[in-house]
């Protein structure tokens, strides 16, 4: 049976009872909440309702819905509140009283300007765990400014070291957002865990900054600058740290990916796919540093190799030498991965537009199968969560007249 495939959820979600409200928007937030949601919290995603999340609108591809929000906001409630006006902040606070966690990633000042900034919150609901994701962190000389997946992954040097020398460029997903977004949970899922072993204690305020995470994937190149007063520069599909490590075209025309990540694995490459004792035994590829140092060389006797040969057999060959390998594929190609087909990796998942096709999350826990929720319509859960609220139908009309429901009220009443 593929690992992924569970007959029935026979645990129970491990984060079953946790209400997480989110102000969020794009996607760093959002793939922060969807990854709780994935573990089974209940996530009401609070939205103004003029519009939403402006990620709902980046296209409309994926049956009328935007790519980037059907990828990150599957499970949650969405509930439309106007939250300038003071029933709509009302009701968010009624919502936190009897959330576990807040998540924001609002703009700079946003939640300071409504009055829900880490210090307000730890008084008005002390026992909330409040995340906030911005883009440069709090106390710096940037901390006022928007950021942006690229324009956080420029400023901290990872388009430096992504595309070519003089070519700079953009990771295609976006890392920051992303990586950032992940960080958020896990600061979450730590500060949960620490209830469960200390008992209830006083708010705690988190950030979690696209820079900060950022510097810190650049860890590798950040050493290696400090150390050696040297910018490495990019290399393409390879590395600056390890050498041979690259692509190479074979002669039906693919792109095999492989190389070498220490001496054993190179005097294996160099002695059972090549066939070149003579490199094997070269004092200039003896250490991985000697081998970086002519890296140009050795990718000339790879590449002149692979060109005779193609894919199935390189990687036959690679395969048998213990040398790691793969293809170079497109994303429609991985639409259709013998791997993710094998192991039952793809879920059908309702949303407003009709049924999307969706990639179960990384985690496989034994005995727990994700929710794979639904992608919500903007304000599908307004009179639901109001109604738990107390909000009865005069007050959901009343609530209409102010403002605070704005335009969506009377569109999702079921």
């Amino acid at each position: 049976m593929p690992e992924s495939r569970q007959p029935a959820t026979r645990v129970r979600p491990p984060l079953e009872g946790v209400v997480v409200v989110t102000l969020e928007q794009a996607v760093s937030a959002p793939m922060c909440t969807r990854t709780l949601a994935d573990f089974g919290a209940r996530v009401i995603k609070v939205e103004n309702p003029d519009g939403g999340d402006f990620a709902r609108h980046y296209d409309d591809v994926v049956h009328g819905q935007a790519a980037h929000f059907v990828w990150v906001n599957r499970g949650k409630e969405s509930v439309a509140l106007d939250l300038k006006t003071k029933d709509g902040l009302a009701l968010l606070h009624r919502l936190l009283h009897k959330a576990d966690v807040l998540v924001s990633n609002l703009a700079p000042g946003a939640t300071a300007r409504l009055g829900i900034a880490p210090e307000e919150l730890a008084r008005t609901h002390p026992d909330l765990i409040a995340v906030e994701i911005d883009g440069f962190g709090p106390g710096g000389p940037l901390s006022h400014k928007r950021a942006y997946d690229l324009l956080v992954q420029a400023e901290s040097g990872v388009c430096a070291v992504t595309g070519r020398p003089g070519e700079p460029a953009k990771p295609g997903p976006p890392v920051a957002d992303v990586t950032t977004g992940l960080y958020a949970a896990l600061s979450i899922l730590a500060a949960l865990c620490g209830r469960v072993r200390n008992g209830p204690g006083p708010g705690t305020a988190i950030t979690v900054s696209l820079f900060d995470t950022m510097a810190e994937l650049m860890g590798y190149h950040l050493n290696y600058a400090r150390y050696s007063g040297i910018d490495q520069q990019p290399l393409g599909m390879s590395s600056p740290a390890v050498a041979p490590y690259g692509a190479y075209s074979t002669a039906d025309g693919q792109t095999v990916v492989l190389g070498t990540t220490n001496d054993r694995e190179w005097q294996r490459l160099a002695l059972e796919i090549l066939d070149r004792p003579d490199l094997a035994a070269d004092a200039r590829f003896r250490s991985n540093a000697d081998r970086v140092g002519h890296r140009e060389l050795l990718d000339k006797v790879i590449e002149d190799w692979c060109a005779q040969h193609d894919l199935a057999h390189v990687q036959a060959v690679a395969d048998r030498a213990g040398i790691g390998n793969s293809r170079y594929n497109l994303p429609s190609e991985v639409l259709e991965h013998p791997q993710l087909r094998a192991r039952d990796r793809w879920r059908e998942i309702d949303s407003p537009g009709g049924t999307v096709t969706a990639l179960l999350p990384p985690p496989v826990i034994s005995g727990y199968s994700p929710p794979m929720g639904a992608v919500p319509a903007l304000g599908q859960h307004t009179a639901s969560v109001l109604l738990e609220l107390g909000i009865d139908e005069t007050g959901f009309a009343r609530l209409g007249v102010s403002g605070a429901l704005g335009r969506v009220s009377g569109e999702n009443r079921s």
